[in-house]
């Protein structure tokens, strides 16, 4: 951000989301790291997820081949209304018949179980609905099951499974989110991020891709699982923007401290670095903390269910996208080695010119939707 001259030097503030709540972090991470159908739901959720981590609009705006005023909105959004930015109301159509405090009654009666209204069942479908709306003492909504379903849907109500959630107790959580948000603001260019990416199996893995109509690219119908799991265990350098790791038989100590000397190799000027990384035990061992205390290593961890406050957490979504989506690797020895030539070509890519241009007029592309912030120098470490 510039500074306005003509407001006595001052600098306006960066535009970035407000602080999310566990259940909005995790949702976040899972429409990312699951990939989604919806396009517009996966890149809010890119936006929002990046901006969280602490990077700035026009990096995000990069990473998702948008621009940055539509990045600014976004987040703006976000700010207003939460979750709900994730799907625009863009659709027209005639005229309401219904007024608003009708509306607000029949969204209050679908997300209110029917036995605390005297009904005997547990959840509504639609006929059950549209019956008991049309019988409400004192109230006679008379509407449609199809009109009733654009109604919710409209009012961002869906019918979805019950879900169990785990909320924070972490007693030292805003402590935590206040550490990783100082040092993500005041120390870009040395943090980094770890964590594990995975199991990652043997086996065909259905995805998306162009293809004519009607004659969608295949893959076997086998789901045999007899080479075991492998854990990616990744990298991320947030100021140059790099990402690397290498494929483990199993998470630990031993392998988790390799991988942090990798980290500590990447700066190896001496200076403190600080590194992000959730609450796995294997993080957490003695070994790990002597080391991270004599090479001037600072362990940031996230709040308990709060991984979603990793940086590193925006960039495990193209990486399933594009090595395990559409893959029927023969081995991990073949898997891990697509798994390398995309990180190969993801950090080398990144601020080319002609590659973002290339990006930002194929938005349509599921490629150009999450394989555009990839880039820095190379970076010959192994971890």
């Amino acid at each position: 951000m510039t500074s306005d001259p003509t407001a006595g030097g001052a600098v306006a503030e960066p535009v970035r989301v407000r602080r999310l709540t566990d259940q909005e972090g995790q949702r976040l991470q899972q429409i990312v790291r699951r990939g989604s159908t919806n396009s517009v739901r996966y890149r809010r959720a890119m936006m929002l997820l990046a901006s969280a981590g602490g990077k700035r609009v026009p990096l995000i705006a990069q990473l998702v081949a948008a621009d940055e005023d539509t990045v600014r909105d976004v987040i703006h959004r976000f700010n207003e209304i939460g979750l709900a930015c994730l799907d625009p109301r863009w659709a027209g159509g005639r005229p309401r018949l219904l007024s608003d405090d009708d509306e607000d009654f029949v969204v209050q009666t679908a997300t209110t179980r029917p036995t605390k209204l005297g009904q005997p069942f547990t959840r509504w479908s639609l006929r059950k609905l549209v019956a008991y709306l049309r019988t409400v003492h004192g109230r006679v909504i008379r509407i449609g099951r199809e009109a009733l379903r654009g109604l919710l849907a409209r009012r961002g109500v869906t019918f979805q499974r019950t879900k169990t959630w785990k909320e924070s107790t972490d007693p030292d959580r805003e402590a935590k989110l206040d550490r990783i948000e100082h040092v993500l603001d005041g120390f870009p260019d040395r943090v980094f991020a770890f964590d594990e990416f995975g199991p990652l199996g043997i086996r065909p893995t259905a995805g998306s891709g162009w293809a004519e109509r009607k004659h969608s690219d295949r893959v076997p119908a086998t789901y045999h699982r007899t080479h075991g799991v492998r854990y990616f265990h990744g990298c991320y350098s947030v100021g140059d923007d790099m990402l690397w790791g290498v494929n483990r038989r199993k998470k630990g100590t031993a392998n988790t401290l390799a991988a942090l000397k990798s980290i500590r190799a990447a700066r190896p000027d001496g200076a403190p670095i600080y590194v992000i990384l959730d609450n796995l035990s294997a993080h957490k061992g003695t070994d790990i903390r002597r080391w991270a205390t004599k090479d001037k290593v600072e362990l940031c961890f996230t709040p308990t269910y709060a991984s979603w406050a990793n940086p590193i957490e925006a960039h495990f979504g193209p990486l399933r996208q594009f090595t395990i989506a559409n893959s029927n690797h023969p081995n991990h020895t073949v898997q891990t080695r697509a798994l390398h030539a995309y990180l190969r070509w993801r950090n080398a890519n990144a601020r080319h010119r002609d590659v973002l241009a290339a990006e930002r007029k194929e938005r349509a592309r599921i490629r150009s939707e999450k394989g555009s912030r990839w880039g820095g120098r190379p970076l010959n470490t192994a971890a």
